[in-house]
């Protein structure tokens, strides 16, 4: 098991969880809103397409190697269209800022964002780098140059 080292931002609440798997068989470990003091009684309303920044309270230490994926939560994505406008989003492993989430509203309808809601999920994933090199060629496969589409519905 890989170790996520967490520290708690000053403000924040030490009652609402960290990420944490809701079951065995869990990929991603749900992540919660942690709300500024001044948020936390009428939450943050995301209006149909509007983006925001969700606050959650901690700094992560990703080991090195590895990243962090934040993923939305489909039942959110389904029921309110509720998703990450840069999914996955990537917290690499020598970021130490606060964690934040950023939220779109797919929706119809206003939606608010609670203090302590499971608002997205993390995998721990590994990472590797490569090198890019500049050549005159590139070998051919079956492919080729097909592009967006070229494979096919069915």
């Amino acid at each position: 098991m890989t170790l996520v080292q967490v520290m708690w931002e000053d403000w924040a609440d030490r009652a609402v969880p960290l990420p944490s798997y809701q079951t065995a068989g869990s990929a991603g470990a749900d992540v919660c809103a942690n709300l500024a003091f001044a948020d936390r009684a009428g939450g943050i309303v995301i209006a149909p397409m509007a983006r925001v920044v969700v606050p959650t309270g901690i700094r992560v230490a990703i080991p090195m190697g590895y990243e962090m994926q934040l993923r939305p939560r489909s039942g959110l994505a389904l029921k309110f269209g509720i998703t990450l406008p840069n999914t996955p989003g990537t917290i690499d492993s020598d970021y130490r800022g606060p964690l934040g989430v950023a939220l779109i509203n797919l929706g119809t309808s206003p939606y608010t964002v609670q203090h302590g809601d499971r608002i997205a999920q993390s995998v721990i994933a590994p990472v590797v780098q490569a090198s890019f090199q500049v050549v005159d060629i590139l070998d051919e496969t079956g492919r080729g140059q097909g592009g967006f589409g070229s494979t096919g519905l069915r």
